[in-house]
């Protein structure tokens, strides 16, 4: 399979790197795989990312979704010319989860010229399907 990706020069240690002081980072978020389609990260279950009852905030997991998908099309673009921002981002929250880590998977469902729709499935440590979210985003000339 052909990669998706403007740059095939793309490294976890980079995107790692440029996430410090986001709220991705705050987080606790770490990109963990570049496919040639998609793009992983994880995110911790703690203090930061539970609502009172103690399980995943839902917020929390739209954060994570976002992070991802935004990012994912951020590598596809040519950054020289072109910046990407969210447009529109659903949720589905299906399964709680209240200890361990959160694995985000971004795939595309449409790559255009001027908008990216993403496909990003949450899943826990058990491999369980934690939330199923979609993310536009818009593909703007850069300024």
């Amino acid at each position: 399979m052909k990669p998706v990706w403007f740059s095939l020069d793309i490294s976890l240690d980079h995107l790692n790197e440029n996430a410090q002081n986001t709220m991705g980072a705050y987080l606790g978020m770490e990109f963990t795989e570049i496919g040639p389609d998609y793009l992983r990260a994880m995110m911790p279950v703690d203090h930061r990312t539970v609502q009172p009852y103690g399980l995943l905030h839902g917020g929390a997991s739209a954060a994570l979704a976002e992070t991802v998908g935004s990012v994912a099309s951020a590598l596809i673009i040519d950054p020289a010319k072109q910046i990407c921002v969210g447009l529109e981002i659903n949720a589905n929250h299906v399964r709680g989860v209240r200890e361990g880590y959160v694995h985000a998977v971004a795939k595309p469902l449409h790559i255009g010229g001027t908008t990216h729709v993403w496909d990003i499935r949450i899943c826990d440590d058990h491999e369980k399907l934690v939330c199923v979210s979609r993310l536009t985003v818009a593909v703007l000339p850069k300024r």
